[in-house]
């Protein structure tokens, strides 16, 4: 492709009719004629390709900026304010404490961003209103902390305790509402969060309008992020969907100051561009803000687009380095390499040339693009603002490779960036970088209050509890778990149970309407297709066409006012929807139930960073790991069985994690989460693992509830006398420990006692909180937890499950007696269930055969009798084992 001109005329015709018909028939109609000429070429074969980016400029011109509607003299001054109380509490925690950490240059680099949104955009939440939503970039948190200072809703004390928490009132480092919980709404921290929730956080507004649920017009989700940040899978993983489902209620700030943690985001190239070229893809409305107004009249004089054409040829790396350095350098190393650019700014000075801002640190270039997404209608627009990293930070960190890393400054940095920003500052407040708060009744504080009055209160807030009349009473069990509750003897898996307890829930008139059934594709392996008809599947636009099984009675049905989201093949966007109705009480008002029901290898394990930062969200639902353990799901194989879940469950603080075996189990456990979540309104969720193994399910005994809950109970013991081995089941492999229970007490004369374990993660979480207790208390205190209560005495005890041996491995320390585990560590494979269980040796022989050898080893019987059983039970000591092939 040439790129020199050949017929300069003919250019400058084609330009002044563009023009022309700009100025008389308007911007659609030059776009529409565009649009007509690019189709032509690419049919006639001009071009079949090139990146959809535009040119290195601002998006809106000079003359379609209108007027400003703040007062620039004081915002600037305010934000300044905010700088340098930001930048103190940062370096004064170094300063106190080196290992602190904390982030200065990324708030330097977005301050314009934010004052732009907390002046003029971001609406708080009023009595009639929702509130906008806002997702903070983690690394400027000590700004936010500093508009809070200034507003009285963070004291100094909590200033100065900045990333110190553990005593109390401390601020922490990045946005957490479990640590913050009447503050911050989002955790942004781990990156690439914050965009995919923000997606489907404006998705799930536009859920709950459609279904009635809640009036979301007219609120607005915005996010501010880093350019490297969109590196991240989970960054762009939302992009087409909110364009597709035409979510003009977000708004995305990409602030690009062209740098990583430790050096440029595209060194060799131009992240603005190829950030336009992806949202242009996915079909997002893109205003790029990269040159402040200082560059305007240089556009004007530069009738042959010189600029553009230097722009175009220089690479962030390039930019960067310009970035860090004064005029002069400027002018020899841009301006003076192109006769032309160099004529261009011929009459400025050095220090004119230093003052030739980004777009990105100019408020008037800030509030068109805000005003004009905000405007827009139809698609989702992202704002590229081009910013410096460490603006305003000197030679001590703009743009410069060590900006992230810039924690502490010296005096004559100090000193350089008051005079930078004109703050009332004597060298004394430098020295000890103390805190600067205009009076109460100055200009700038009746102007920030104004401002925030004007826009509906103070953000963030956080609200915990929905409203008094938005809660909800949770139906008794009779109502949708009878059938599970009494099932006597009737075959079907847990799965079945739960999707059938489901359905039930959603026919109650009160509660029904407010559950959120969730899917990630594959509906119908869950046999939730059931559901399609009874709630429909939730669609914007409806359904625009007649489906394939349009006459069965489970017809696949798109509906505007749909129930459920089938999110597609996304577990990270599916995790996310979860997240948002997760949420809903809080960031609504509006208590729901979500229910994520997903294959159980594909929820901790590949999306647990956002299950992390749902918990630290205080969620509220239910997550569903059906299919779930090593060797329930047959003939999938390595990457689908899952042996791990329950371990990254009981990691999370906040997650109540458990295995049921029986339907009866179930439904008690649903029962009580249900209480847990919606009446007690307890900031926890549940995590259910459910299988798709059909077996018989008995009745509900009496008196077992407790114990359900409790995490473990005994289903009495096999064979006559008293016990002398104690064997643990879970989940499906509890149906081999009562085989193998009888077996024993069958075969080898052994009476056995069963116990169904529904929870290792409670059971231990109470075991640890007791012995804390004791330790603390002294050697006097004895208190005894749950499952040594129920596993006191000497009879040795045999746990075998479908998960890992550290799962049951999780209460050892609290069983006096000698203790066997059992599970499926290693890789899984494709064979049938009994296959799988004797290759893991959780099968009902190798439960057996263990129980024995630890009655033997603790002289509760002969060798003889060890003997008899490996014959017997057919063990094989050659065979390698599972977790080493």
């Amino acid at each position: 492709m040439t790129t020199h001109d050949t017929d300069p005329q003919e250019t400058r015709e084609w330009i002044e009719a563009l023009t022309a018909v700009t100025e008389t028939a308007g911007g659609a109609r030059a776009q529409f004629l565009l649009r007509q000429l690019e189709e032509t070429a690419r049919r006639s074969g001009v071009f079949t390709s090139g990146q959809p980016f535009s040119s290195y400029r601002n998006t809106i011109p000079v003359a379609q900026q209108g007027p400003y509607p703040g007062d620039l003299d004081l915002e600037e001054r305010l934000t300044s304010i905010m700088r340098w109380n930001a930048l103190a509490m940062v370096v004064r925690a170094n300063k106190a404490y080196g290992e602190l950490g904390g982030h200065i240059a990324s708030y330097a680099s977005a301050a314009e961003i934010f004052e732009t949104g907390f002046n003029h955009f971001f609406r708080a939440r009023t009595a009639d209103f929702g509130g906008d939503l806002v997702y903070f970039q983690p690394h400027s948190a000590p700004g936010v902390y500093a508009r809070a200072y200034l507003e009285g809703r963070l004291t100094e004390g909590q200033l100065a305790n900045y990333r110190q928490e553990t005593k109390g009132g401390g601020l922490c480092s990045y946005p957490h509402p479990w640590l913050m919980p009447d503050f911050w709404q989002f955790p942004t921290g781990s990156m690439g969060i914050g965009p995919m929730s923000a997606v489907y956080q404006a998705r799930y507004m536009r859920y709950l309008e459609h279904r009635g649920l809640a009036d979301t017009a007219g609120r607005h989700v915005w996010g501010v992020f880093g350019d490297g940040e969109m590196d991240e899978p989970e960054s762009i993983g939302g992009l087409t969907l909110a364009a597709r489902e035409g979510l003009d209620n977000l708004t995305f700030i990409v602030n690009c100051n062209l740098q990583r943690l430790d050096g440029p985001v595209r060194g060799n190239g131009q992240i603005i561009q190829e950030l336009e070229a992806l949202f242009i893809g996915a079909g997002w409305n893109v205003i790029k803000v990269l040159w402040g107004s200082e560059w305007d009249g240089l556009f004007a004089r530069d009738k042959n687009l010189t600029l553009l054409r230097r722009f175009a040829e220089t690479v962030d790396g390039e930019y960067q380095n310009l970035g860090s350095k004064d005029g002069d350098y400027n002018r020899q190393k841009f301006f003076d390499r192109d006769p032309a650019t160099r004529d261009l700014v011929a009459h400025l000075t050095d220090a004119e040339i230093n003052a030739l801002k980004r777009g990105g640190h100019d408020f008037r270039k800030l509030h068109a693009a805000f005003a004009a997404a905000k405007a827009h209608k139809g698609r989702p627009t992202v704002i590229l603002a081009k910013t410096k990293k460490g603006y305003g930070m000197g030679g001590a960190g703009e743009s410069r490779m060590t900006a992230h890393q810039a924690k502490k400054l010296d005096m004559e940095a100090l000193v350089a960036f008051r005079d930078r920003f004109d703050l009332p500052l004597s060298e004394r407040d430098l020295a000890e970088l103390n805190f600067y708060k205009p009076a109460a009744d100055s200009r700038e504080m009746r102007y920030l209050h104004d401002r925030r009055a004007a826009l509906g209160g103070y953000l963030p807030e956080r609200a915990p509890r929905a409203p008094q009349a938005r809660r909800l009473a949770v139906p008794a069990p009779a109502s949708y778990a009878k059938f599970a509750l009494e099932a006597e003897g009737k075959e079907m898996s847990t799965t079945v149970a739960a999707v059938r307890m489901l359905g039930s829930l959603l026919k109650d008139r009160d509660f029904g309407p407010r559950i959120v059934p969730i899917v990630a594709d594959e509906a119908r392996t869950f046999g939730m297709d059931n559901l399609f008809r009874q709630i429909g599947i939730y669609a914007p636009q409806g359904q625009l066409y007649e489906p394939e099984d349009a006459g069965s009675m489970l017809f696949y049905k798109e509906t505007r006012d749909g129930q459920l989201l089938e999110e597609g093949i996304t577990e990270a966007g599916a995790i996310s929807s979860w997240t948002a109705a997760a949420t809903s009480y809080s960031v609504h008002g509006l208590p729901v139930l979500p229910v994520y029901i997903y294959y159980s290898m594909f929820g901790f394990q590949r999306v647990g960073d956002l299950i992390w930062a749902a918990a630290d969200q205080r969620a509220r639902g239910f997550l569903f790991g059906a299919t779930a353990g090593r060797t329930t799901l047959s003939g999938e194989g390595l990457q689908h069985q899952d042996g791990s879940s329950h371990l990254a469950a009981a990691a999370v603080p906040n997650c109540r994690a458990w295995d049921p075996a029986f339907a009866y189990e179930l439904a008690v456990i649903m029962d009580h989460g249900m209480r847990r979540m919606i009446e007690e309104e307890a900031d926890e969720f549940h995590y259910i693992t459910v299988m798709n193994e059909v077996y018989a399910q008995p009745t509900m005994p009496e008196g077992t509830e407790a114990g359900i809950l409790r995490g473990m109970y005994s289903l009495g013991v096999r064979g006559e006398g008293a016990a002398q081995v104690r064997l643990v089941g879970a989940g499906t492999i509890l149906t081999e420990v009562l085989a193998a229970a009888d077996m024993l007490a069958q075969d080898f004369n052994i009476p056995t006692e069963v116990l169904s374990a529904t929870s290792f993660s409670e059971l231990a979480r109470e075991a640890q909180a007791v012995e804390r207790l004791n330790r603390l208390e002294g050697p006097r205190a004895n208190r005894q937890s749950h499952v040594e209560t129920l596993l006191a005495g000497d009879a040795p005890v045999v746990a075998a499950t479908d998960y890992v041996r550290a799962l049951p491995g999780m209460i050892a320390p609290y069983i006096r007696a000698p203790f066997v585990t059992l599970g499926t560590d290693g890789f899984g494979r494709s064979a049938s269930r009994a296959a799988l269980r004797a290759f893991f040796e959780v099968d009902r022989k190798s439960i057996a055969l263990a129980a024995i050898d630890a009655l033997v080893r603790a002289g509760g019987a002969d060798a003889d009798l060890h003997d008899r059983a490996r014959a017997a039970l057919g063990a094989d000591a050659a065979k390698p084992a599972p977790w080493t092939l």
